[in-house]
């Protein structure tokens, strides 16, 4: 896979799986957008000095993809610095767990408005260059919880399972221009935010996957590179688990 000359943008980016996406795209030729929101800044300036010295470029741009005009800014900012938009990942999400009956008007609303508005700000202020140019890739980085569901993560498991049909729906939408979409649903992967559950819950989780072991932010990198790669250039309208078996 070559992405010399192309430039990537990806949103939530300053860590766990973002910055391992960017350092994926970074190792194969790409010019990278990092993006987080500004409290994130000393992370996302960490992340880009790290991907120029491996010898790629990288600009960073802060801002919240749940709003349309940091959306904006964030491909306007991309195509004055490399030329154009050819990979946008929708990786950018929050969550606000809790269980129905106490979950907060708030934090459903909040929720929503990173994780599924958020990725639609980026493809309609992306897709209107990629349109253009006909070409482009959009991965938008869903869960195993937007197709399985979890108790205590209604408002996360909506936005996920969104996602998935925002992607399919972009697929029919802009396939006729070249530009394809596809979405990689993780399953538990070990990060910084997983590392804090209790055993008790990892346990379970184990439990109940095949492969008796945890995902690492690599192997979901791994398949989004692919998926926006040319080698994947008849591969549209999809959504790939990466769980270790947890759902077949």
């Amino acid at each position: 896979m070559n992405f010399t000359g192309k430039t990537v943008i990806i949103t939530g980016s300053t860590r766990g799986i973002g910055r391992s996406l960017a350092l994926k795209f970074a190792s194969l030729g790409a010019n990278l957008v990092i993006n987080g929101i500004p409290q994130e800044e000393a992370q996302g300036l960490e992340v880009v000095k790290e991907i120029q010295s491996m010898g790629a470029k990288a600009i960073l741009c802060l801002g919240s993809v749940a709003d349309m005009s940091a959306a904006q800014k964030i491909v306007d900012d991309a195509k004055v610095e490399f030329g154009t938009v050819d990979v946008v990942v929708n990786n950018a999400g929050i969550t606000r767990d809790g269980l129905v009956m106490r979950m907060s008007e708030e934090d459903f609303d909040a929720v929503i408005a990173v994780n599924l508005k958020g990725a639609f700000n980026m493809v309609k202020t992306a897709s209107a260059v990629m349109l253009k140019q006909r070409s482009g890739v959009f991965v938008n980085i869903a869960s195993v919880v937007g197709v399985m569901g979890n108790a205590g993560q209604a408002n996360y498991a909506a936005s996920k399972a969104g996602l998935i049909g925002l992607t399919k729906s972009i697929a029919k939408e802009f396939a006729p221009r070249g530009v394809r979409a596809n979405a990689v649903a993780p399953g538990f992967i070990a990060t910084d935010m997983t590392d804090k559950l209790s055993d008790d819950v990892k346990n379970n989780y184990m439990a109940a996957i095949p492969l008796k072991k945890f995902g690492e932010v690599e192997d979901v990198a791994n398949v989004v590179a692919f998926l926006a790669s040319d080698e994947a250039k008849y591969v549209t309208g999809q959504a790939l688990n990466v769980d270790g078996g947890l759902l077949m």
